[in-house]
């Protein structure tokens, strides 16, 4: 009995303890799936829908990358709102940060009367030490602003050309702005004269490292035109301008409009200046090349407010009067007209004249009248002045009767005659006729304003002057891949030879320095890169230093040759770029030699940087050769 009612009280307590169990494991389960369900409501509620929840009992773990820490912080606190903050168990992670991409590397420099200062960011590897101390030299005097900052990362591709171009650019320009970035310069300048300005562009895009983008803007003031000359012709031979101005760019169109008209064919040239005697020179100029068309042939000369119209020989008489009277009529008030309809001349009785010819090595002879023995001492004084004294040759004789203003008409030829290369000056009694060859694009304009002023109105003059490009002395310069390949072309018939085993250029090799230096005087500046090359017998270390050493013995020359080398370096490469192989004798002296090589800067590097806001916007071979292999470093290389 007893027995049975223990074994009641165990059974009854076993039940009870088996049914609490299954209702803690219920209601555990229900509190998991009740966590889990609300916090990732909340999670879904608040577009956080990348975290991850897993309840594990009262606690509830969260995982998965968060975008940003700010996002994972959010998570966190959501989650605490739904369930007790202390029950949030947190695994997840944060994406990584992408690597900070590099600044854009950018420098402005601006030069001005005041001073020279310079800002931007450049990298670190930049020697800013050098860089300052390069514009503190090219001011002078004057104030320098350093505001430059240093970014500690890699410099770009191409960043060094750059910044060398543009701090040698700045040297040449007194007023300017220069941009610079990785690839590309941009060049803003004022100039004093149209011709300083294409003298500046032809030097700095010849000085441009190959592959180096360059943009320039350089302005020039108006020239002042004294006096201010316009002439047109009108003969067999075409319709042409010998000078044209005009006073703006809308009188220029207006004009070159008027001669296209009348017959003008090609390309015409007309310079805007300063000096204009009437703000209605384009309605007097196009007045008179409109008569000049009437006529069908002559020529109109404007010096200053004085014009003269000039006919064709043979021109009806009628058609002339007609014409000017309705000329006269119509021109703007202060200009003067003086129209001339020439007679017709006895071909068979030529009027007295004086010829000066200038032949293409700067000979010159003077033959025809002179109206007495004085004039003939002037002209002959003159044209050794302007020619040489050993240039002149004189075969004059004097003649009486000649006109009155012979001694003007034949020193003015003269003048004209020395702005040519080559050609001839005519003088007679009624024309004055120049002709030859020219490297001055503006010879023409030149001689036609200088006949006009000396001669004076009325005065009939005839200008045939062709301009050439290969007597023009900047527009011939070779470009720097010519010079490259010109030296190149030396050097293969032609080696530069050292002294057995040292940096001494032999005597039977300056022949040829001076035949290289020739050539690069003519080429201006260059980025160039003397190489020096060795075979590959000896020590490689000591190949390379022979190498250099013969690099910069090079460069020596060049300078005792008095060639300007402050954009050249000299680099020795030692054995490590052979051009045949070094198991024969003709191999080894083919690799030992000196190359002239353009420096070009790398390929541009990919797009891609973050934006900087700025703050201111040959060979040598040895004399002779050593048998023995021992020391052949010293004797071979």
């Amino acid at each position: 009995m007893r027995l049975s009612s223990l074994l009641i009280v165990v059974t009854t307590f076993a039940l009870a303890a088996v049914l609490a169990l299954v209702t803690a494991n219920l209601s555990v389960k229900l509190i998991e799936e009740t966590s889990e369900i609300g916090v990732r409501d909340a999670l879904d509620e608040a577009s956080l829908t990348w975290a991850e929840v897993e309840a594990d009992g009262l606690q509830v773990t969260l995982a998965g990358i968060a975008p940003t820490e700010a996002v994972r912080f959010a998570a966190l606190s959501t989650a605490g709102s739904v369930v007790d903050a202390a029950r949030v168990i947190d695994e997840m992670e944060v994406e990584a940060a992408a690597a900070i991409a590099p600044p854009r590397f950018s420098a402005e420099i601006l030069r001005n009367d005041a001073g020279l200062s310079i800002i931007g960011l450049i990298p670190a590897t930049t020697d800013r030490t050098a860089v300052i101390d390069r514009i503190t030299a090219i001011a002078g005097d004057l104030q320098v602003t350093d505001l430059i900052e240093v970014a500690d990362y890699p410099a770009p591709a191409n960043w060094e050309d750059s910044l060398g171009f543009s701090l040698a650019a700045m040297e040449r320009l007194p007023r300017a702005k220069v941009s610079v970035t990785a690839g590309r310069v941009s060049i803003r300048a004022i100039t004093d004269s149209a011709e300083e300005k294409a003298q500046l562009e032809t030097q700095l895009n010849r000085a441009a490292p190959p592959g180096l983008r360059v943009a320039l803007d350089i302005a020039a003031p108006r020239p002042v035109i004294t006096p201010f000359t316009l002439r047109l012709v009108k003969d067999e031979n075409g319709t042409r301008f010998d000078a044209c101005s005009a006073d703006t760019e809308a009188a220029r169109t207006r004009i070159v409009t008027a001669a296209l008209e009348a017959g003008l064919t090609g390309s015409a040239t007309c310079t805007v200046g300063m000096g204009v005697p009437s703000p209605k020179w384009s309605t007097a100029v196009t007045q008179s090349i409109g008569a000049l068309s009437k006529l069908g042939a002559g020529s109109v000369t404007f010096s200053d407010a004085d014009i003269t119209l000039i006919a064709a020989e043979g021109t009806p008489q009628a058609d002339f009067d007609r014409v000017v009277g309705e000329l006269e009529n119509e021109l703007p008030e202060v200009f003067a007209l003086y129209a001339k309809l020439p007679e017709t001349v006895d071909p068979n009785q030529g009027p007295p004249e004086f010829v000066a010819t200038l032949s293409p090595e700067g000979l010159v002879q003077l033959r025809g009248r002179i109206s007495d023995e004085n004039l003939r001492s002037l002209v002959n004084s003159y044209a050794q002045a302007a020619f040489g004294t050993d240039s002149v040759y004189t075969a004059t004789r004097i003649v009486d009767d000649l006109p009155s203003n012979w001694p003007v008409r034949v020193l003015t030829g003269l003048e004209a005659l020395s702005q040519l290369s080559n050609g001839a000056v005519t003088v007679t009694p009624d024309t004055l006729t120049v002709s030859g060859n020219t490297g001055n694009p503006k010879a023409s304009t030149n001689i036609a304003s200088l006949l006009a002023s000396k001669l004076g109105e009325a005065e009939e003059f005839d200008i045939r002057v062709i301009y050439q490009e290969k007597l023009d002395p900047i527009a011939a310069l070779p470009t720097p891949d010519e010079c490259e390949a010109e030296i190149a072309t030396i050097l293969s018939s032609s080696k530069i030879r050292f002294e057995p085993g040292s940096a001494t250029i032999d005597a039977s090799a300056l022949g040829t320095m001076d035949d290289i230096a020739e050539v690069l005087r003519q080429c201006g500046d260059l980025r160039l890169e003397i190489q020096g090359h060795t075979d590959s017998q000896g020590r490689e270390e000591m190949n390379l230093n022979l190498s250099q050493a013969r690099a910069q013995s090079v460069l020596n020359e060049l300078r005792a040759r008095r060639v300007l080398t402050s954009t050249y370096s000299a680099k020795g490469y030692g054995e490590a770029d052979p051009i045949a192989e070094n198991d024969t004798e003709e191999g080894r002296e083919a690799n030992r030699r000196i190359e002239f090589r353009l420096i070009r800067p790398a390929p541009s590097a990919p797009e891609g940087e973050t934006t900087l806001e700025t703050l201111a916007g040959t060979g040598d071979t040895e004399a002779g050769t050593e048998d023995s292999a021992e020391g052949r470093d010293d004797e071979q290389n």
